[in-house]
């Protein structure tokens, strides 16, 4: 009966397999539309009823579906802290606290129901190849990732000591200048806030050089490890 399920339940070229994984897939599209439809703020109490209904038999299919996978992996605990295992945690997790806890007043804990989204990427090998090409480049990844933090603070400060004179209601501290940092970094600069003086402005102009390198270094590292990760079979 295990090797029956598990021959279901993991991806392969058998019949079973493939009308199980299409199933799971439909349900996962169907519980995202019913999540959309609910911030709808004009809807009848008996559609929302029908809504409810719908994402509970959702949350029951995914739950044995979650059991179903432990039953059949070789090694659970590796299975459980997976990046799947974690994620189809998350898909149900949201379900079990609305009984304890009102998601109306703690709605960070509805969000974790966008984890079905990710759900799919079970199914795709495309993202399976994008997933596979994260993981082989997380150290270059992580790095950037820390070399960013340190440019941001840098920016707030220089930003800080130059405008903090003329614009007191907007630098009027460097954690209040690091949302400049940020936005100026990553340069979607909204407008909102920008410099004024001849110091801060030349300043600025240095920090949008290296923003246009901060963004372009995570895409050619993420397109590096992709080219790689098409010649390696994904991880399950």
């Amino acid at each position: 009966m295990k090797r029956r399920l598990k021959d279901i339940i993991e991806i392969n070229d058998s019949l079973g397999s493939k009308i199980f994984a299409i199933s799971i897939q439909v349900l996962i599209l169907i519980s995202i539309v019913t999540f959309t439809l609910e911030t709808e703020p004009s809807l009848e109490p008996r559609t929302r009823t029908v809504l409810r209904i719908i994402e509970t038999f959702s949350v029951i299919i995914f739950t044995f579906e979650y059991i179903l996978r432990i039953y059949v992996a070789d090694n659970k605990p590796k299975f459980v802290f997976s990046f799947f295992g974690i994620i189809d945690l998350f898909a149900i997790l949201p379900f079990y606290l609305s009984f304890g806890i009102d998601l109306r007043s703690l709605r960070a804990l509805r969000l974790l129901r966008l984890f079905r989204v990710l759900k799919l990427v079970r199914y795709n090998r495309a993202l399976n190849h994008f997933i596979l090409a994260i993981k082989s480049a997380k150290e270059q990844i992580l790095l950037f990732l820390f070399i960013t933090l340190i440019l941001i603070y840098f920016s707030a400060v220089g930003i800080y000591f130059f405008e903090n004179e003329v614009q007191p209601e907007h630098f009027s501290s460097i954690f209040n200048s690091l949302w400049w940092a940020i936005v100026t970094l990553t340069t979607v600069g909204y407008g909102d806030v920008y410099p004024i003086t001849v110091g801060g402005k030349i300043f600025t102009f240095i920090i949008l050089l290296i923003g246009l390198g901060i963004v372009a270094i995570p895409t050619g590292i993420i397109s590096s490890a992709l080219t790689k990760s098409v010649d390696q079979p994904p991880e399950e």
